[in-house]
This record gives C-alpha cells, structure tokens and sequence, in this order.
C-alpha cells in the first residue's frame, strides 16, 4: 500500500482504523461469489481491523472448484476407455508401490506439450484413487475456466486442508486444524509457506501417533501449475515483463511448499505435480531431481495408438448418427490424421468437433481437415492444429470480431453466465450467437435460455495460446490495443445508456449491472483522453452503493479504498501540468459523491497543503506537480510511505477518530 494515495484528487478517508494494510490488489471479478473487499482487494482483507473475524471457518477459504470432482469441473476431460492406460498404471504404481523403488521418490512430475492430454491423464488418475480410498487431496489450476480461485495461490493451501480434514482416517489432524483456526482466524492470509506449516505439517507432527498408517490416503494431485496465474498490483497497470515474472514467482512458490511438505519426515503423502515443461519449472525440478521422478508423456508411452483407438471409437458413433458405412472413414485417413496429430490429443479431439458439426455432411468436414493438414511439419508439431484452428476462425462470418469478442470472455466473463457476454457485446439480439456461435468445435455456448444459468466454456486453453501467439496466427493477430477496440465501444456504451443496449428483462438488467459495476475502476484504462459524456456522478454513487450494501465488516473504509482507487486511476495517466477529460469528469464525480457520504472528509486546498508541508519526510520523486488547483478540484500526490507512517501515528494517538 506504499503508493495507495498516489495523485488523490483532494480525498481523503476519515473514520477508519487500518492495521498493516499492504498487499496486492486487483480483482475485480463478479463470479467468485466473494465480498466487495475480497473482489477488489482481496489481499487487503486479513489485515482489516474489526469487531470479528474476517472469515471464521476453512469453507469460506477454499476454493471448492479445485477438486478433481467438483461439480464445476464435471465436464473436464477424461481419457477416453482404454487409452493413455501405461502411463495411468505407471503412475498409480507410483503412488501405491513407490517405495520398493531403488532409490524412492517424493513427487512425481508428470510433463508434456500442450495438448498431450496431461490434466485427462490427472483427472482419471485422481478417479481411480478417489475410488481405492488412496486420494488425500487435490488441486486443479484452471487460468481459462473456472473460479478466480483456481486462477491463483491464495486458496492453494487451505483447499488441500479442507481436503485432508474430510479423509475418514484423518479425523485426529480434524481437530487440530479447527483448534488452529480458532487460535488465529487470519492464518487464511499469511504468506502460504506459514499457511502450511500451521495448517498441515504441525497438525501432522501432532497427530502421526494417533493415524492407522494402513488406512492413511497415499497421494495429492496438484494439476495446472504452469496456470497459476500473477498476483496484480493495485494502483497501476502491469506490463507484460512484470505479469510474467511476478506469475513465475507464484508457481514457484507453490513447488517451493510442496517440496517442503515432501520432505518432512511426518508429512505422509506422495506428491504428484502435473504442468507443461515450462523453463522455470523445469529447472525446479532439475535441481530437485533427488526427490522427483519425472514422466515426459512422449513416444514411449505409444500416443499414436491411443489416439487412433479414440478416433475409432468417434468415428463409429458418426457412422451410427449418420447411417454411414462402416469403410468410412479409411484406415489410411485414420492413420492420417494420427500423423497429423503429433501425439496431440487435443488435435484428434478438436477435429472430431468440427468433424461432427452439423453445418456440413461429416465426409465433407473430414476431407477439409485431411486437406489441411498435407502440408504439416514433423518439427512443428503444432503446424496441424494452428491450421485447423485457422481455418475454424476464419470460416467465421467476421473473423477479427469473433476474435475480439473471444478476448473479451476471456479478459472478462469467464465462469459467469453467458447472458452477461450477451448483454455486453449484443447490438442488436444474436450479435454474440453471430460472433460465437460459428466456433462449435472450439468453445460450448450455452443456448438463449440456458446462458441464464450456464457460461461459457472453451475447450481447450490451446485455442487462447494460438490467439495470443503472432507467429502462430499470423494475420489473425490482434495486439492487445486492437481487440480492446469492440471493448472499448461496448464500454462506452454501457456507461451512457446505465445498462446493456438490448432490451432485458428487469432481473436480468439487475444481473448484469451488479458484474459490470465491478469493472468502473477500469475507466482509466479504457477512456483515456475520452470526451464521453454519460451521468458519471450516477456511475460512482451506483458503485459505492454496491459495496456498503455488501456483506462484511469494514464497509467504509472498502468505499474509501475503492472511491481511492478511482480517482487514482483515472489521474495516472494525465500529462505533468493538465488532467484529461476523463479525469475532469470522473474526478470531479468522486469528490462530489464522497461529500455527500457522511462517512467522508474531503479536505480543502489549505488543508491538503498543510498535510504536504508539515508530514513530508523526503523529497519524492517522479512525481507528478505535487499541488495545484482547477475548478472545484485539487490533485495533491502525497508520498505513499509518508502518508501511511503519518497516518498510523495520527490512529495511535487518537488525532485521527478511530470508530
């Protein structure tokens, strides 16, 4: 929270009580379910001061999604029956018999490119152990579908506790997890290397007399960890260099605990590490080769045979559908497309869908895909699915919309109803079916109706690494300013009208106004220089409204953080001696909604120049004009470190009132 107050427009928070707040802060995800403060700034919560416990228990600290059969992961994909069987028996031969091994390893890292069909393996081995009574716990990483917690660390730990607790031999570490959140409610959010010294390996330590050690589950399965995804910061956008090196970091602090818990002597459990052969994750295990076993899903394993097994099995249910003959399709076509495939499942799968399209006869659809992939290239195993997924795209109607509209849902409506894209995007009703709906082999879009209740899935995440990969897309590569485009009109649009342009239905509307509203503090990025004239003062009292109607403590100092935020955003980008006419517009609308709060002290000019001049400690620099006046609104960048140093001696002292 170093630079919380960075370019505040005349603001100021008053009647609040604020201990060791520091932390990331970006979320401004609708769909988790959480409190406003846990949506906007969730590494913040721990550290708020309240008559109560910001969470009490370990179910609201785990993300439920994550589990192998959790009911958002029921339609994940599963090998299909009677493939990729070596290596699931050589896994849970691991797992079961590990230590007759000459040299016994603690974790197994299971490895392979994309599309190898690694979380299918993960997630029937993790059947198969649930169904022996062998599955202690486990964690699948989602970064293009699912919950946000699958998408980050935070509910790493706590969700493989809650597991663990829910074993029926596990009853005695039961106990001692609950006694430990008794004792400290806030251990949810310590750095994740005390989390799990205080909710797994000291109740373990407590309890390994007290366990029947043939009835103990023998392994946890941790899936997607090249997916864990980079914790934001909060007052200022992330270039690309950052997002990845703060990402890298998180992953390896996740295969930091878990080599840690490996190498306990009381902690119990095999460890099975599933991701792609990332350079940082390979390296890890490179220097943990005396604990890990790796299992690189390559030609050993024969994926050719699989994949040919799985492809017959398709094709006769086509035949079946269709009433074709059974000399369709020729063995020389299946043995094509296995060669096409380069060990990739999620070609063989991918083409299937588009084979099974009903817009063409399936003969049709197969000989374009054979066509497509005569000139594939055994170097590039991916040349064939780059192809097919080139010539899905762009047999779209409007290939560079359907793209945009894409980055759009992934950017921001994953895991929400697919109503809310629809209401987003939709011009004119149909827009977003127009757009979509030409990609039935690539992405699930819930019919009108349906989308009430169902989002939208992709497949694969496959398809988003080409998207986002010039040098495989090529011409239908959109730069990040480029697809912002349709986002940016939509955008504008939603805030002049207050609410989706197509005609709803009230519950609806509400629907879609209480997600969107989440996103106001992206003003900044998205109306840059704009001359967009809407009801901004309407826009920040709607905000503010939404949060103090939320659930939980510290409900004013949320709006304090939030309304901070916005003003902060907005004035980051102005230039040294002018505001823009988006920060007149939305500044103005800020300090005016907060005025009318009660809970608000807006300071005047002489007083934000008396804060500056008596509690500045240090020259700043890089800063931005420290004092000026416009109309009605002063902008006063105070020195984030001196703000809060300052701010702490007034609460101690009882200058500041603290309710």
């Amino acid at each position: 929270m170093s630079q919380l107050l960075n370019n505040a427009h005349d603001f100021s928070i008053a009647n609040l009580s604020v201990q060791n707040v520091s932390g990331n802060v970006n979320n401004y995800n609708r769909s988790t379910g959480k409190s406003a403060l846990e949506r906007v700034y969730p590494s913040l919560v721990p550290s708020l001061s309240s008559d109560r416990a910001v969470h009490t228990g370990l179910e609201e600290n785990i993300s439920a999604g994550a589990a192998h059969n959790s009911d958002e992961r029921c339609d994940a994909p599963k090998c299909h029956p009677e493939t990729r069987v070596a290596v699931q028996d050589e896994i849970i031969s691991w797992i079961t018999a590990g230590d007759v091994d000459e040299k016994p390893k603690r974790i197994l890292w299971l490895t392979g490119p994309a599309g190898s069909g690694k979380t299918a393996i993960t997630g029937s081995v993790a059947e198969a152990c649930s169904e022996k009574g062998i599955l202690a716990a486990s964690f699948f990483f989602s970064s293009f579908s699912g919950s946000e917690d699958r998408r980050s660390k935070r509910c790493f730990v706590s969700t493989l506790a809650y597991q663990l607790r829910r074993h029926p031999s596990l009853s005695a570490f039961d106990q001692h997890i609950l006694s430990t959140i008794d004792h400290d409610p806030t251990v949810f959010r310590t750095r994740l290397n005390d989390q799990l010294e205080e909710l797994i390996l000291k109740p373990l330590r407590q309890v390994h007399n007290q366990i029947d050690a043939p009835t103990v589950p023998k392994v946890i399965i941790i899936d997607g960890i090249d997916e864990c995804e980079a914790t934001k910061p909060f007052n200022r956008l992330m270039d690309e260099e950052e997002a990845k090196s703060i990402k890298e970091k998180d992953q390896l602090e996740i295969l930091g605990l878990l080599l840690r818990a490996a190498d306990d002597p009381y902690f119990p459990f095999r460890i099975v590490c599933v991701s792609r052969p990332e350079r940082i994750i390979s390296t890890f295990f490179s220097n943990a080769a005396e604990s890990t076993l790796k299992l690189f899903l390559d030609e050993k394993y024969d994926p050719d045979s699989d994949i040919e097994r799985f492809l017959q099995s398709k094709f006769a249910d086509i035949r079946r559908r269709y009433f074709l003959p059974p000399s369709w399709p020729t063995l020389d076509q299946i043995r094509t497309l296995v060669s096409n495939a380069s060990g990739q499942f999620i070609y063989a799968a991918t083409a299937i869908r588009f084979i099974e399209e009903r817009s063409k006869l399936p003969q049709v659809q197969l000989d374009t895909v054979l066509c497509l992939g005569k000139h594939s290239n055994a170097a590039n195993p991916f040349q064939a699915l780059d192809a097919l997924y080139t010539h899905i795209l762009k047999s779209c109607p409007d290939p560079r919309s359907t793209i945009q509209c894409l980055h759009i849902y992934w950017n921001f409506f994953v895991a929400v109803p697919a109503s809310l894209l629809r209401q987003y995007v939709d011009t004119t009703p149909g827009e977003t079916e127009h757009l979509l709906g030409c990609l039935p082999s690539l992405i699930f879009l819930p019919p009108p109706g349906e989308d009430r209740s169902h989002p939208i899935k992709t497949y694969h995440k496959s398809l988003q690494d080409f998207v986002e990969a010039p040098e495989r897309c090529g011409e239908l590569y959109l730069h990040h300013d480029e697809w912002q485009t349709l986002d940016k009109e939509r955008f504008r649009r939603v805030l002049k009208e207050k609410g989706p342009h197509i005609s709803v239905i009230e519950s609806d509307r509400e629907l879609f106004f209480s997600h969107f509203i989440w996103r106001l503090p992206d003003l900044a990025r998205l109306l840059v220089n704009d001359n967009l004239l809407c009801d901004a003062r309407w826009w920040i009292d709607s905000f503010l409204d939404a949060v103090e109607k939320e659930d939980g403590p510290n409900n004013q100092l949320v709006c304090g953080l939030c309304a901070t935020n916005i003003l902060h955003s907005v004035h980051f980008m102005c230039p040294r001696y002018h505001c823009l006419p988006t920060c007149k517009l939305w500044g103005a609308a800020v300090i005016e909604a907060c005025k009318a709060r009660p809970h608000f002290t807006v300071p005047g000019a002489l007083q934000l120049l008396y804060l500056r001049l008596a509690k500045r400690t240090r020259k700043p620099s890089r800063i931005k004009p420290p004092f000026f006046i416009k109309w009605r609104l002063v902008h006063c960048y105070v020195p984030g470190e001196a703000y809060e140093k300052w701010l702490a001696e007034q609460l101690e002292e009882g200058t500041v009132e603290n309710r």
